[in-house]
């Protein structure tokens, strides 16, 4: 698959990086008058291609309503939303269909497998509906980059549920996408599993060169990325490079609306952001 990038991003640096999606004065908005909800608010974002993003804000914030307008999988009110340089807003769905099989990777908290399909055969599913040539070379370097390759053979009630997480990260990454997008990737899994999947994560994206885009509640969690934007009433107010653990909680409590608990997931996570905050 060819992938066209016509774009840059200045980053905080003042470097430039090519852009693998970007919104433009982005705004969702539920019903209509009195009952008129505005989910994002003249959003602008740009999404470093190769780089590892995370996407933070309360609850009610607009983070996951972002990820799914810049993912395709909704439609905005009105502004502008575009995949590398091709314009999806206004797609009809059979177009926007075509976008997320062929250029978009999708995690979400549900493993979504097929109880009577193999590790191997979940992850390339996607593509055998599609009708696509598998590339076994690239397969196998994924297989190996999160660390699937003696559970191929397994069906997903022999796996543990870090393992099952793996296999969908590993069916995200298997055709190739420019983009992968995760919904709180790691939300169902235990902390040790998620630390897991989340280096693996982090290994896509060193390694194979992959984009990523998280959205999540946890600051253990965004450690793992290059970048946060933090969300507050549907719009960016913050975003951070070279996060760490406990800087990402201190932000968070910066925006977190008062009386609303923050999310730090597990002893180990506790503790990392304990200790390195001492």
């Amino acid at each position: 698959m060819t992938t066209a990038v016509a774009e840059t991003w200045t980053g905080g640096d003042g470097g430039r990086a090519a852009v693998a999606a970007a919104a433009r004065q982005v705004v969702k908005a539920y019903g209509s008058g009195e009952t008129r909800v505005v989910a994002l608010d003249r959003v602008d974002v740009d999404i470093e291609r190769g780089a590892f993003t995370a996407i933070m804000g309360p609850s009610g914030s607009g983070k996951s309503t972002l990820m799914h307008c810049l993912a395709g999988l909704d439609t905005v009110t009105s502004g502008s939303i575009r995949v590398g340089d091709q314009e999806i807003t206004g797609l009809k769905d059979k177009k926007l269909t075509r976008l997320r099989r062929d250029r978009i990777g999708f995690i979400f908290q549900a493993y979504n497998l097929l109880p009577t399909l193999n590790a191997a055969e979940n992850i390339t599913l996607p593509m055998d509906i599609a009708g696509r040539k598998v590339d076994r070379a690239w397969l196998g370097r994924v297989v190996d980059t999160v660390g699937l390759r003696g559970r191929l053979k397994h069906r997903p009630n022999q796996l543990s549920g870090g393992q099952q997480q793996r296999v969908a990260v590993a069916r995200a990454l298997a055709a190739r996408p420019e983009i992968v997008f995760g919904d709180e990737p790691t939300g169902n899994l235990d902390s040790r599993s998620g630390a897991e999947v989340l280096e693996f994560l982090r290994r896509s994206v060193d390694e194979l060169g992959q984009t990523m885009v998280m959205v999540t509640h946890d600051p253990v969690a965004a450690a793992y990325a290059d970048r946060v934007l933090y969300l507050a009433d549907g719009r960016i107010v913050d975003e951070m490079h070279r996060p760490t653990a406990e800087k990402v909680l201190d932000r968070m409590r910066m925006f977190a609306p008062a009386g609303e608990p923050l999310r730090v997931r597990g002893e180990r996570a506790a503790g990392a952001v304990a200790g390195s905050a001492s």
